[in-house]
Parts: structure tokens; C-alpha cells; sequence
């Protein structure tokens, strides 16, 4: 089970392009908090990265940083410079015409790609939220990110039939590269986060066991005995890693898949109750109602309404 790839599937994390910054001299630019997660790519020059609360980050070409849903950040081109709001409707037009926003007085010499990602509402296990603060990832920590990169700048360098496809697959690869290259960078560290969670091998072990099978009655012991540790070791390793025990994962998640098939089909509840892992729909709606304050039924009227 690559439990990365079936979270970001059931999360519909996808992603988009948003724009083309070039820029040379003094420039600055800032971005209010936005639902969605913004990855920008160095693909030329040198910036600098600002976040309320921490110093400047400075980001070469080939880096990249990827900014947590909800994080005011601005990026310059200088540690100390004054940076105005984003022009979004200015930045629209120019990806609209196909060009790249341009900043600064200087003839360009910076090249930044920003990206968008965002993921279902409904899906509450947190994967592009996860993160607390911007993450950096240079270009030597993945050659694979590195080649990428240089592919997605080509394919806007020079448009051609099929580009726009190509883009949107690209987009979404430089995010699954992003992780990996944050995983491998110091495995040592953890921080309670989803992704975070991916280095502790005990807790990587039992999301496989669950997302393999979500239906399965799992316990506390069970999963333990699953992922050859004792109860004690697990539960120890969910705290540390994800803030929850593990059965609150394993009901979180599961709530989830459900949320996404009341939402998307039309089977009765009776049956998503089954393949979510209850033994019965009464208890599959108390969870339910317990976790998202309604009813199953309610709950995807709410959000399928009568056409």
C-alpha cells in the first residue's frame, strides 16, 4: 500500500499552475492567506522567502518552498525590502495572455513558478495542512525534483500541442518529488504532522495496514500485532507522531472515505457502513454524527441538494 498516493487520491489533492513571476532589481510581493498551499519554484536567480514570525529564507535556483494552506508569506528579492499585496487580477491577465507577471525596474533575471495545490474540504486527515510553517527543499536533495523542474520550465518556455495536459500532470508530480525530498531530508527529525508521521517507520507500517484495509475491525492490538510491535509501542509512536491514538486514526479516516462516497455516489448508507468498517449503520451514523455534527443522510443531502 503507498499510503502517500492514496491519501493525496482520496484527498483530491490536486494541483495548478499560477503564475510566472520575472523580476530584477528591487522588487517585493506578498500573499495574504490563501486556503490552498502555494509551492514556488526557483527556476532562475535568487530570492528571498518572508513569513510572519521567521527570518528570511533565502531560495536558490532549483529550490523550492512550499507554504502551508492559511500562510501569509511574500517572496523579494532582497533579505529587507517592502513588498506590496498581490496583484491578482494583474497575475490572471498575464497567465490569461500567456506570459509571465513581471516585477521590478531591472532587466528580469529571477524566474519563479508558483504553483497552487488544494484538497477536498470534506476529507479532514491533513496532508498539504499538515505542515506548520513554509518547508524548503534544495535543488541537491533530489535530482529527480531538479529534472522536473527544468521540464515544467521548458514546456512554458515553449507551448506546444498537448502543453496544457503536460503541465497539469507535472504540477501534480512536483508535489508527490517535493515530499519525498522533505522525507529524506533529515529522517531524524519528526513533527506532528501527517507527513511528518511518514518518517517514524512504526507509524508509516500501521497506515498501510489501515488504508490497505479500512474495513478491517481493527483494535489498538490488532494494528500493534499487524505492524509486529506491542500496544504500548504504538500508541506511544501515534501520539508522538500524529497527536492521536490509533484508533482515532483509523476512525478519522474512515469517517473520510465515507464523507467522500455520501458525497460522490449514490449507494444507500447501509452499505458504505459495511465498507468502512461498521458492523452496523446505527454505528456507523452515531460515529458519524459524533465526528461531523450531522446525520449521514442529512449530511449528503446537504451537499447533494435536489436538482
Amino acid at each position: 500500500m503507498d499510503v502517500l498516493a492514496e491519501v493525496l487520491r482520496v484527498s483530491g489533492a490536486r494541483g495548478a499552475l499560477g503564475v510566472v513571476v520575472e523580476a530584477g532589481g528591487s522588487w517585493g510581493l506578498w500573499w495574504d492567506a490563501a486556503p490552498g498551499a502555494v509551492l514556488h519554484v526557483v527556476s532562475r536567480g535568487t530570492v528571498w522567502l518572508h513569513a510572519t514570525g521567521q527570518r528570511p529564507l533565502q531560495v536558490r535556483a532549483g529550490d523550492a518552498v512550499l507554504a502551508p494552506p492559511g500562510t501569509a508569506h511574500g517572496l523579494a528579492g532582497a533579505a529587507s525590502v517592502t513588498m506590496g499585496s498581490c496583484d491578482r487580477e494583474a497575475a490572471a491577465r498575464a497567465m490569461g495572455d500567456g506570459r509571465a507577471l513581471r516585477l521590478g525596474s531591472a532587466p528580469a533575471h529571477t524566474e519563479v513558478i508558483v504553483l497552487h495545490y488544494e484538497q477536498d474540504p470534506e476529507v479532514s486527515t491533513p496532508v498539504l495542512t499538515s505542515l506548520g510553517r513554509p518547508t524548503h527543499v534544495t535543488a541537491g536533495q533530489n535530482a529527480q525534483f531538479s529534472r522536473t523542474v527544468e521540464l515544467l520550465a521548458a514546456e512554458l518556455a515553449e507551448p506546444q500541442l498537448g502543453t496544457t495536459a503536460a503541465i497539469n500532470s507535472i504540477v501534480d508530480l512536483l508535489l508527490v518529488q517535493f515530499v519525498r525530498a522533505w522525507l529524506a531530508r533529515h529522517p531524524e527529525e519528526r513533527s506532528a504532522s501527517w507527513l511528518g508521521a511518514l518518517r517514524d517507520p512504526v507509524v508509516r507500517d500501521a497506515l498501510a495496514h489501515v488504508h490497505a484495509r479500512p474495513e478491517h475491525p481493527w483494535t489498538t492490538q490488532s494494528l500493534a500485532a499487524a505492524t509486529s510491535v506491542s500496544r504500548a509501542t504504538l500508541t506511544r509512536h501515534f501520539r508522538s507522531a500524529l497527536g492521536q491514538t490509533p484508533g482515532a486514526y483509523v476512525t478519522r479516516w474512515r469517517l473520510d472515505l465515507a464523507a467522500v462516497r455520501l458525497r460522490d455516489t449514490d449507494e444507500p448508507v447501509e452499505s458504505i457502513s459495511g465498507a468502512v468498517g461498521y458492523a452496523s449503520p446505527h454505528a456507523f451514523s452515531r460515529a458519524f454524527r459524533r465526528a461531523r455534527g450531522t446525520a449521514p443522510g442529512e449530511y449528503r443531502a446537504r451537499l447533494r441538494p435536489p436538482g
